[in-house]
């Protein structure tokens, strides 16, 4: 029944009007028996799919709109206010159409992604390339992609260079220029050139059905508000049914009871929040910000405390090696490939650094490392042709009994001081050499700041595992109110607990599987989705795909915009609902009039939710966004 009214809803309304045109057309040529009779037609008619979502509704014990309009039209049929009965039903129909598509239309963002979904893929044996649908690409497929094709699946490139548009993934219309070893992302688009990359993450574990996925699950999640008013509409109304009753038996006319029924519906109230968050939500994802629910957008708007992590973060998360300063007799290329060995065990950016300058210098990292161990926060340790290695900070060294002479302490306190991360290499427990690596602040950091700081944060705070000397260079170039360095994952934790005991509402953004902790516990966990980890990702309440810190100011602005809008929408809405009762009891708005008001309403709520579609930040002169790769820090 239900699949057959939404299939021929739409004919039902347009038949239901064309029989109200037709009555009023025969009661103006004097035919009034007819007249009636293609009115209460049309009452029926389009009184069905009304009826029977009243009835499934109080099947689930709830009291529903649909149950006031079909309770006000049986009234209205029984006291042969016929024209009134047929406009009421037609209205509510002709309401429902017009919510349907401009609601559609607050999801387009989401209808656009869902859209670039790739649905082929080439994949490569040997010299022949097959043509196969993109759910049957298994990770370690080597496929080719040409100028103008789709990027099936998450995964590097293994030959080749492009730009590629990755507008479906980070937000940004500007190509990236991508080489080998460079990780390309599912539904992007190779504007010039060609690649063949290596499947990484196929089917749902790609980042672009991931985006997809959130997206979905955030517009479909509430907002304490809109709890709120679902709650408040299952009291409001059968508590209406029993007003209209008491207005019939103090002012025993059926009429103004029916009426009054009627016009106290509260549709633009219940539906004025999750529009607002369907359309937030929905700018977000435009602009390669996923908001995961309404209930964050609440929580995001109230924030006044941020809390950043440094390397990946702040910084642009492209360290790159500067110098290394050789201690001992090995030589600087044989120091760099067991060190480069060693490191690629770990996930670190800064190890990856490591292994990423020792090929520019066309060594071999082909050793696989023996007895090996990451120490989260502090470095790693394995052997390496039979050389026991240990890579790291001040901290790992200490703990291994690794001594740092007073010329190595002084050359490292200064490189720091310059604004570089010192990796400590020991090799059979004597210190051999220290590796400088430098990052740079994103160019963006100091004006998205600065426009958050506007838009209501009070303080600003860095925690970061990373030394005291280049934490303070990074602090004072930004002008951070605070930070704390060389901290493990868990005094992350403790430093959000204490701003929040202090009565601070926190943002923790971070990009590293030793962030998550943080993420989680903060308010609002906040990752930078690119190069960030899948762990924190999944942990964050805000994920930024193109890791720009303007993304964050966007996120910022756009919560406080879409709670402005829910309020506005709910001001409409009571406003209306009091201006009608007032009305009514006035006797200057009846049935049909009120009725039309009330779906206007319900239209204006929707309209104004629209609004935040277009929301821009950038319209006010703040800037916009271009791309950038994130990495990270070790230290972070």
């Amino acid at each position: 029944m239900i699949k057959w009214i939404n299939k021929y809803k739409n004919r039902i309304t347009a038949l239901s009007g064309f029989l109200i045109v037709i009555g009023f057309a025969l009661k103006t040529l004097g035919y009034t028996t007819a007249a009636d009779f293609a009115l209460i037609l049309a009452t029926l008619i389009a009184v069905v799919p009304i009826m029977y979502k009243a009835y499934l509704a109080l099947r689930m014990k709830a009291f529903s709109i649909e149950l006031l309009v079909t309770i006000a039209v049986i009234g209205a049929l029984f006291i042969r206010e016929y024209t009134e009965s047929s406009v009421v039903t037609f209205l509510f129909l002709f309401g429902d159409f017009l919510e349907a598509r401009t609601l559609e239309k607050t999801r387009s963002s989401l209808r656009s992604l869902i859209d670039m979904a790739p649905q082929e893929a080439i994949v490569l044996h040997g010299t022949d390339q097959v043509v196969v649908p993109v759910e049957e690409v298994a990770v370690g497929d080597r496929l080719f992609i040409k100028p103008g094709g789709k990027i099936p699946v998450d995964g590097i490139i293994v030959k080749g260079q492009a730009a590629i548009n990755e507008a479906a993934v980070t937000g940004e219309a500007i190509p990236a220029n991508k080489s080998l070893d460079d990780k390309v992302f599912s539904g992007t688009l190779v504007d010039d050139g060609f690649i063949e990359m290596i499947a990484e993450k196929v089917g749902d574990d790609t980042t672009f059905a991931k985006i997809i996925e959130l997206v979905e699950e955030a517009q479909e999640s509430k907002s304490k508000a809109e709890r709120f008013l679902d709650a408040f509409a299952n009291f409001y109304t059968p508590a209406i049914v029993v007003l209209s009753v008491i207005v019939y038996v103090w002012t025993r006319d059926l009429h103004l009871a029916i009426t009054f029924l009627v016009i106290a519906c509260p549709g633009a109230l219940v539906i004025g929040a999750p529009v607002s968050n369907v359309a937030g939500i929905g700018n977000g994802a435009k602009y390669g910000v996923l908001v995961k629910g309404g209930e964050v957008m609440d929580r995001f708007s109230k924030v006044d405390t941020l809390v950043f992590d440094k390397t990946g973060t702040l910084t642009k998360g492209k360290p790159e090696v500067t110098d290394i300063h050789v201690l001992s007799s090995a030589d600087r290329s044989e120091l760099l490939q067991l060190t480069a060995s060693a490191e690629r065990i770990s996930e670190h950016h800064l190890g990856q650094t490591i292994v990423k300058y020792a090929h520019q210098q066309g060594l071999e990292t082909s050793v696989a490392p023996k007895d090996a161990e990451v120490i989260k926060g502090h470095g790693l340790k394995a052997t390496v042709e039979g050389q026991r290695l240990v890579a790291g900070n001040r901290k790992l060294m200490a703990q291994s009994g690794i001594l740092i002479n007073e010329a190595a302490e002084s050359y490292a306190i200064a490189r720091e001081k310059t604004g570089n991360t010192v990796v400590f290499v020991a090799i059979d427990g004597t210190l051999a050499g220290l590796f400088s690596i430098a990052d740079q602040i994103r160019e963006d950091a100091p004006q998205a700041l600065a426009e958050m700081r506007r838009n209501g944060i009070k303080q600003i705070i860095m925690l970061t595992g990373d030394n005291r000397h280049t934490a303070q260079a990074v602090a004072e170039q930004l002008g951070l109110d605070a930070f704390h360095a060389e901290l493990l994952p868990e005094d992350k934790v403790r430093f959000v607990k204490q701003l929040q005991a202090d009565g601070a509402v926190v943002a923790m953004a971070g990009d590293g599987i030793n962030d998550a902790p943080a993420i989680a516990t903060a308010d609002i966990g906040l990752a930078m989705g690119e190069g960030g980890t899948d762990i924190s990702m999944e942990t964050a309440d805000v994920v930024l795909m193109a890791d720009k810190l303007m993304q964050f100011s966007h996120a910022y602005s756009l919560s406080k915009a879409t709670m402005r809008n829910m309020k506005q929408n709910i001001a409409i809405a009571v406003g209306v609902v009091f201006f009608l009762l007032a009305g009514v009891l006035m006797g200057s708005v009846h049935l049909a009039s009120g009725m039309f008001i009330h779906e206007a309403s319900i239209l204006a709520v929707i309209l104004n939710a629209m609004r935040l579609i277009g929301f821009n930040r950038k319209k006010s002169g703040t800037g916009s966004f271009s791309h950038e790769r994130n990495l990270g820090n070790r230290a972070d």
